[in-house]
C-alpha cells in the first residue's frame, strides 16, 4: 500500500537569525580636481593621504583582531579533566545489570563525586531499558548532577541514562568516559529527558555514541562541551529521539558524525562537527558519510519524516559524502553553516537505495533547504529517490545535480541566490529568476528540454510517494513491535 505525503516544503522552519559580527571596510580615495601645481600643496596632500591610509589600516587591523578574538571565543574547544573536578566521594558498582546511582520515581542530587561502573549486560535490556547503566533515572525520577566524573568499563554499560516518560537527568560540568562496546555517554529511551551543559565525553568502544538514544526515544538538550568518539559504529550523535545541541565541539574518528533514524531529529546550533567515517558497522551500504539519515526497519524508530538542522557552525567531512539519505523521507536545513568536504570523490548529498528497506522502494526522499549558504558539491539522486531543493537568502551553490538523470528533482532558486553548474544536470522542474543560473559551459535539462541560458522558469515541487516498506515494523525481541533480532545498524 502506498501513501502520498505532501512534502513540497515539508519541514520548512522559521529561522532565528543568529548574532553575527559584521565588518564593513570602506575604502576612501580622495580625488583632487584642483589645478594647483605647487610642490608644497602636493606634499601636504600626500602626507594627509598617507596619515589617513595609516589610520584606516590600523582601524582595519584592530577590527580584524577583535573579530579573531570573538571567533576564537565562540569556537574554542571546551576541555575538562579530572583535575578540574573536586571529588569528595566515590560510588562504585561492579555487578552485571546493576547501577551505581539510581533515581526510581524520586528526586536526588549529587555533586563532586566520582562514579565507576564495571560489569556486562545483554543488549536489549541494557540498550532499551537502561539495565547496567552507571547512573540511571526511571519511573519519573529526577537526577541533578554537577561536577561529577563517570567512568564505565563494561559491555552495554552506558554512563548516564534517562528512561521513560517523566524521567529527567540534569547534568553539568562533568567528565564522562566509557571504554566498553555498546556503551554510550548520555542516553535516553522510552521518552526520557536529559539536559546536559558543558560535558566532556569520550567513548572508545564500538557502537558507543557520545550522545545516544534507542527504542522509544525521548529528548536530549546539550549545551556546550566536547564530545569525542573513537569506535566503529560510534557516531557522536545517534538519534532515535529529538536531540538539540548548541555550541558544542563534536568529533568522530571512525564513524559518522551524526545518524538520525526514523521519525526523529537532530538540531545543531553553532556547533563544530568533524566526522571521519573510515570504518563500517554493516555491509548494507557501500558509501561513507558524515551525516546519515535512514530507517533501519528494526522497530527502534517510528516511520515518518526525519529532520537534520544546522544553524551556524561548521561541518567538516574527511571521507566520503557529507549527507546520505536512505529508506526514509527527511528535511535537511542548513543556514549560515560552513560545510567542508575534504574528500574530492565524495558528494554533498546522496539520496539512494541501500540495504535497508524493500528493494525498489527504499530510496531517499529529501527536502534540502539551503539558506545563506556558500556551498559546493554534487547532489546524487537515484531512480527510487526524490529531491526538492530550495536555495534562499543569498545562497550560492556550485555543483551538478542528478547528473545520471535518475530520480525526480525540483530546484527552486529564490531571488538573490544562485546555482553554478559543474557538470550537466537534470531536473524534473525548475523555478528561478533570469540570471540565477550560471551554466558554466554545461547543460541543464528541465523535464528533458535544455534550459535556455538567462531565462526565468516556474515549476512545481515533487510530491513524494512512499511505500509502507520505507518504515519500521520488524521490532526486536523484548521491545515494542516484537519479532526477531534487529539487524545491524550503521551507527550503533
Amino acid at each position: 500500500m502506498n501513501q502520498t505525503i505532501d512534502i513540497k516544503r515539508l519541514g520548512a522552519r522559521f529561522w532565528v537569525m543568529p548574532l553575527a559580527l559584521t565588518i564593513a571596510l570602506t575604502g576612501c580615495s580622495a580625488q583632487q580636481s584642483t589645478t594647483t601645481d605647487t610642490t608644497a600643496t602636493e606634499e601636504a596632500a600626500a602626507e594627509a593621504a598617507a596619515d589617513e591610509s595609516t589610520e584606516a589600516t590600523e582601524e582595519v587591523q584592530e577590527t580584524a583582531e577583535a573579530t579573531e578574538e570573538a571567533t576564537t571565543s565562540t569556537t574554542e574547544t571546551f576541555t575538562l579533566t579530572r583535575d578540574d573536578i573536586t571529588v569528595n566521594e566515590t560510588i562504585s558498582d561492579d555487578a552485571s545489570e546493576s547501577h551505581a546511582i539510581v533515581a526510581d520515581g524520586e528526586s536526588a542530587s549529587y555533586a563532586n563525586i566520582e562514579v565507576t561502573k564495571t560489569g556486562d549486560a545483554d543488549g536489549d535490556e541494557a540498550d532499551f531499558y537502561g539495565t547496567n547503566a552507571a547512573v540511571f533515572a526511571t519511573n519519573g525520577g529526577t537526577l541533578d548532577l554537577t561536577d561529577v566524573i563517570v567512568t564505565a568499563n563494561g559491555t552495554h554499560a552506558n554512563a548516564v541514562f534517562s528512561y521513560g516518560e517523566g524521567s529527567t537527568v540534569n547534568i553539568s560540568n562533568s567528565l564522562i568516559e566509557t571504554t566498553g562496546n555498546c556503551s554510550g555517554g548520555i542516553m535516553v529511551t522510552g521518552g526520557g529527558t536529559l539536559n546536559a551543559t558543558n560535558l566532556y565525553i569520550h567513548t572508545t568502544g564500538n557502537s558507543s555514541a557520545a550522545i545516544r538514544s534507542d527504542r522509544g526515544g525521548g529528548t536530549e538538550n546539550v549545551n556546550g562541551g566536547t564530545y569525542i568518539t573513537d569506535g566503529k559504529g560510534s557516531p557522536v550523535v545517534y538519534s532515535t529521539a529529538d536531540v538539540n545541541v548548541t555550541g558544542a565541539t563534536m568529533t568522530s574518528t571512525s564513524s559518522q558524525g551524526v545518524v538520525v533514524e526514523g521519525q526523529n531529529s537532530v538540531s545543531l546550533t553553532d556547533c563544530v562537527l568533524t566526522a571521519s567515517n573510515v570504518s563500517k558497522n554493516s555491509d548494507k551500504s557501500e558509501w561513507y558519510q558524515a551525516v546519515m539519515i535512514y530507517q533501519s526497519m528494526s522497530g527502534d524508530a517510528d516511520e515518518g519524516e526525519a529532520s537534520f538542522t544546522m544553524d551556524g557552525g561548521s561541518l567538516t567531512n574527511t571521507n566520503g559524502d557529507v549527507f546520505f539519505v536512505n529508506n526514509t523521507a527527511c528535511t535537511i536545513s542548513l543556514k549560515g553553516a560552513t560545510i567542508v568536504n575534504e574528500d574530492a570523490a565524495g558528494v554533498l548529498l546522496r539520496a539512494a537505495a541501500a540495504g535497508w528497506g524493500n528493494e525498489g522502494s527504499n530510496g531517499g526522499h529529501v527536502v534540502f533547504n539551503l539558506a545563506n549558504e556558500q556551498i559546493s558539491g554534487d547532489i546524487v539522486v537515484d531512480s527510487v529517490s526524490e529531491l526538492n531543493c530550495y536555495l534562499t537568502e543569498g545562497t550560492s551553490y556550485e555543483g551538478a545535480i542528478n547528473a545520471d538523470n535518475a530520480g525526480a528533482v525540483y530546484v527552486e532558486i529564490e531571488s538573490g541566490s544562485t546555482w553554478k553548474l559543474t557538470g550537466d544536470s537534470y531536473v524534473t522542474s525548475l523555478t528561478c529568476d533570469a540570471g540565477a543560473i550560471d551554466l558554466n559551459g554545461h547543460t541543464l535539462y528541465v523535464n528533458g528540454e535544455a534550459y535556455t541560458d538567462g531565462s526565468a522558469s516556474t515549476g512545481t515541487a515533487v510530491e513524494f510517494t512512499l511505500s509502507s516498506g520505507n518504515g519500521g515494523g520488524m521490532g526486536g525481541e523484548g521491545g515494542p513491535g516484537g519479532g526477531g533480532e534487529p539487524p545491524a545498524k550503521p551507527g550503533e
